[in-house]
Formats: structure tokens, C-alpha cells, sequence
């Protein structure tokens, strides 16, 4: 069990450069439930399975707890409470000193490419990779319960289109 704040800047990533030396597990998450506060989640990650609750705290902070739970129960809620399931990759790696997790989306979100970095506090400083383009925190239309309902593929705009309209 974890239960934290969760401070979490989000960047559109331009370029592949990110991928050498990286990390990756695949992802597969559906919703439970959504509303513009709170959010619970289900998720396979690699070997496990964990349920999630996501509550908004306002600006990039939320609250969130997460529970380990068994991969049987994971996949018959994501077949039958979910609806349909992200599927994404996610890279973790390490640049200028910071960990960054990159999701790559496939199926319905191809095409779409964010990286995440969690910080201790709202203001904290940190390096930008080159690769990191845009930040979209405040946009909701990056956090994945709006793409779970919104995919990628419906919002009629390619990715270039996308990094040059947050410029």
C-alpha cells in the first residue's frame, strides 16, 4: 500500500533519444470510475497488478493511494468494469539526475509519446532532457482517464500538429 501526494510535471517528447539505455514494461489500464476530482484505476504493469485512486488537490498535486492486487482480479475488472483498456509502454530512465518515465501508447493512441517527471514540491527545479518538448500538465487532455475515453486517433491532429500548438 502507498498513499502520497503526487506532484507530476507532463511534456509531449520529440525525438527517440530517450530510448537508449531505458527501461520498459508494458501497460495495460482501464477506469472504474471518473469524475473531474477523483479517478480509480486498474492496471497491470510488467508481472502485477495494482488498483489505484487518484484524487485532484488542485494544479500538478493529487493524492494518491495504490494497492497491490492479484493479477486474476485485475483482469476481470479491466474485461468487465473498464471498458476499453490503454495499452501503452512505459520507459523509465535517468537524465540530469532526475527519473523520467516515458508512456508510448499503442492501438487507438499511437502515435502519442509523453514523458512524466514527480517532484517533492510544486516549485522544485529540474533540468529538462532535450528530448522533453512541451510541457501539457495543465491540460486535461493529457491525463489518461481523458484519453481512456478520448483517444489519440479522434482528436483529428498528428502529433507534429500537437507539439507545435503548445510552442
Amino acid at each position: 500500500m502507498s498513499n502520497q501526494l503526487e506532484i507530476e510535471r507532463k511534456f509531449l517528447v520529440i525525438g527517440s533519444g530517450w530510448k537508449d539505455g531505458a527501461d520498459c514494461k508494458k501497460i495495460s489500464q482501464g477506469y472504474i470510475s471518473k469524475d473531474e476530482s477523483v479517478v480509480v484505476r486498474v492496471r497491470t504493469k510488467g508481472p502485477k497488478s495494482f488498483l489505484t485512486i487518484k484524487a485532484d488537490r488542485g494544479g500538478i498535486s493529487r493524492l494518491e493511494f495504490e494497492y497491490e492486487i492479484p493479477n486474476e482480479d485485475c483482469e476481470k475488472m479491466l474485461a468487465e468494469l473498464c471498458g476499453d483498456a490503454i495499452e501503452k509502454t512505459r520507459y523509465t530512465l535517468e537524465a540530469a539526475g532526475n527519473t523520467w518515465e516515458i508512456d508510448e501508447f499503442h492501438g487507438v493512441n499511437d502515435g502519442l509519446v509523453m514523458a512524466e517527471i514527480e517532484l517533492e514540491s510544486p516549485d522544485q527545479s529540474f533540468e529538462k532532457p532535450d528530448w522533453a518538448g512541451p510541457e501539457v500538465s495543465h491540460d486535461n487532455r493529457f491525463f489518461n482517464s481523458y484519453i481512456s475515453e478520448h483517444p489519440f486517433s479522434s482528436w483529428g491532429v498528428s502529433f507534429e500538429a500537437l507539439v507545435k500548438e503548445f510552442e
